[in-house]
Formats: structure tokens, sequence, C-alpha cells
């Protein structure tokens, strides 16, 4: 039993009422907004553990309120959207969203999204000193990476901030820009080619097999997130 709260904000009437039964069958506890402004309502009462919503509402654009949400609050977004385009995914997770699913979806998918993000929250409670894997452990204390064998990895000024920054918050994904900006700084929040190039250079150090990598994972259109499982 989760016992976990979540919001979702959908104007879909039948996917509103086919989430909440999935959901509800897994023991959720679910509420639910038709609207940005009952979204706003229900969040002033009281924050759940998650927001599952829909960019497409009938009386703001979704981007706009998670805009304004993120103004008072730092409660995980999920954004369910059959907007596919790489610009209106971005727009989302540069806003504050926290993941971004594409409709048509499975449930499992988005259970899948929920679970990292709740695990997530709960190892956020209690710092971490450092994060262990099947291949190498980051120590963020000492400032080091060492590979299963005992040996130091190496990894340059930059590659250990990107490394640093998407273990923050391990299995969220970031965006290109979000990554540029915290480790190089605003005037290199466009330079996607350079942040491409050392993401590949990180994988050569970090991966089993670079070419199929299964902890530096590329969202495509979107970004970035590293997963640790």
């Amino acid at each position: 039993m989760t016992g976990h709260s979540l919001l979702i904000v959908e104007d879909d009437l039948q996917l509103k009422r086919a989430l909440t039964v999935n959901l509800e069958a897994r023991n959720y506890q679910v509420n639910t907004a038709g609207s940005g402004e009952e979204a706003l309502k229900s969040l002033a009462v009281t924050e759940p553990d998650v927001l599952i919503l829909d960019l497409g509402l009938p009386d703001i654009d979704g981007v706009d309120l998670i805009l304004q949400i993120r103004q008072t609050s730092r409660i995980p977004i999920i954004v369910l959207s059959a907007r596919d385009r790489e610009i209106e995914k971005v727009r989302a997770l540069d806003a504050g969203a926290d993941d971004y699913v594409t409709k048509p979806f499975g449930i499992d998918e988005l259970l899948a999204r929920l679970r990292v993000i709740l695990r997530r929250n709960d190892q956020q409670e209690v710092p971490q000193k450092s994060i262990q894997t099947a291949d190498f452990e980051i120590n963020f204390d000492k400032l080091s990476i060492t590979g299963n064998d005992g040996q130091s990895i190496k990894l340059t000024r930059i590659e250990w901030g990107i490394i640093e920054f998407l273990a923050s918050s391990p299995g969220k994904l970031f965006t290109a820009k979000q990554i540029l900006t915290n480790v190089w700084g605003v005037a290199y929040a466009e330079d996607t080619q350079t942040l491409r190039v050392h993401v590949s250079q990180l994988r050569r150090k970090l991966e089993p097999e670079p070419a199929t990598p299964k902890y530096l994972i590329t969202e495509l259109g979107m970004g970035y997130r590293l997963v640790i499982d």
C-alpha cells in the first residue's frame, strides 16, 4: 500500500476517470480537478505528494500553470500531454515540470514514473552522501567516483558538474538548458552540442557499454536523466 496522494488535473472526463480507477486500485489517494483554477484551489487547501497535469486545460495553458505553482511550491509535477513537439516538452520542463509523458501512454509507464519521483522524494528527506550502482559509487563528500574494481574514475571539472547535478535528483528528467545553465552558466544555455560531447565522454568512463547506456539516459527531444536502479 502506497498511501501517497495525487492530484490529477485533466479536463478529459474519460481519461480522468480511467486514471482514477487505475491509480486507486494501486492504493493511491486520488483527487481530481478539471481546470487550472480548480487545481489552484485544491492546492491551496492541501498539497498532494504528486501533481499529474494535462497541459491542454480549458482556462489556462498548462505551462503557465506550472510557472504559477512554482512560485510557491516544489511539488513534483508529471505532465501528461498530447503535445509531442520538442519545443512543447522543453517549455514544460524548463517551467518546472519533473517529467513528461506523451499521450497516448500505458498505465505501467505512468506508474513507473510515479515510483521514480516518490522514491526520489523519500531519499531527499535525508541528504545523500553517496550513490551506489552496480558499476560505480558517487561520493559527494569526497567529490569522487570509484569503479566497482575499487579504482578511482577521473572526471574533469565539467564532467563532475554534470554528474553531480543529475545525481542531485536521480531519475529526474533535466533539460539541456537546465544542465548547461547550472554547470556552465546562463551564457551557455543554448550550447547543446557541447553538452552532448561531455555526456558522451561521461558514458565512456561510467557505462559498461557506452553505446547502450543504462545510467546516463537521453530522453529524445527533452533532456537527460541519471538512472541508478
